[in-house]
């Protein structure tokens, strides 16, 4: 099925509410924030939004393609984010669904409708904890709906720049490069100069045994 007729077939089961796909980028690094995107395609737009997919199957290139193109075709987004310290002063998947209701509250805003006029489609198999909202979980959604598949490349490409931004901020962790996974460079500059004020010490290997 295309991805907007996954989207389409949603709807119709749901009484035609328009879908909000959301979606997350950041959950596994060691660094920096995890990032959300609400996305609501407009009715016929889809047709304006070949190459958008599931972030992890595009090149940085054509995630900015497509970052672009969705732009043009006015999909409306939502962007929410939740810092290393707020993963630190909960855990990973409370902050990520921080991060959901952040972004899906600056959608709402936006389109100057309540979160209730819609279904909210999440990548996953679970469901956004303390949302107040009509829920589909989705599992593989960024490959299967067009609404999740623009959040998820609108939360990859915003996520690659903030963390390009800190590599200017914390030089010789090599955050540009990496992104603040887990990589062997990343690895061994931790070990040299010790962790930077945007690691996430509640992960390992930066979290002290207690």
């Amino acid at each position: 099925m295309p991805l907007a007729g996954f989207d389409l077939s949603l709807s119709q089961a749901c009484g035609g509410k328009p879908v909000i796909g959301v979606d997350e980028a950041g959950r596994g690094p060691l660094a920096g924030p995890v990032t959300a995107c609400a996305a609501l395609v407009p009715p016929g737009a889809s047709a304006l939004l070949s190459g958008v997919d599931d972030s992890k199957k595009l090149t940085p290139a054509r995630r900015e393609k497509a970052f672009a193109r969705m732009s043009g075709a006015g999909v409306l987004f939502g962007f929410g984010y939740a810092l290393h310290s707020e993963i630190d002063a909960s855990d990973i998947l409370s902050a990520t669904f921080l991060a959901m209701r952040r972004a899906l509250e600056r959608l709402s805003a936006a389109a100057g409708r309540p979160l209730s006029d819609f279904i909210v489609a999440v990548d996953g198999p679970m469901k956004i904890r303390g949302l107040d909202a009509d829920q589909r979980a989705v599992i593989g959604g960024d490959g299967k709906s067009l609404a999740i598949a623009c959040a998820s490349v609108r939360a990859k490409v915003l996520r690659d720049r903030w963390m390009a931004r800190l590599d200017g901020l914390y030089p010789g962790y090599g955050f540009a490069g990496h992104k603040g996974y887990g990589s062997a460079a990343h690895l061994a500059a931790i070990r040299e100069k010790g962790p930077s004020p945007v690691h996430r010490l509640s992960f390992a290997p930066l979290k002290v045994p207690a």
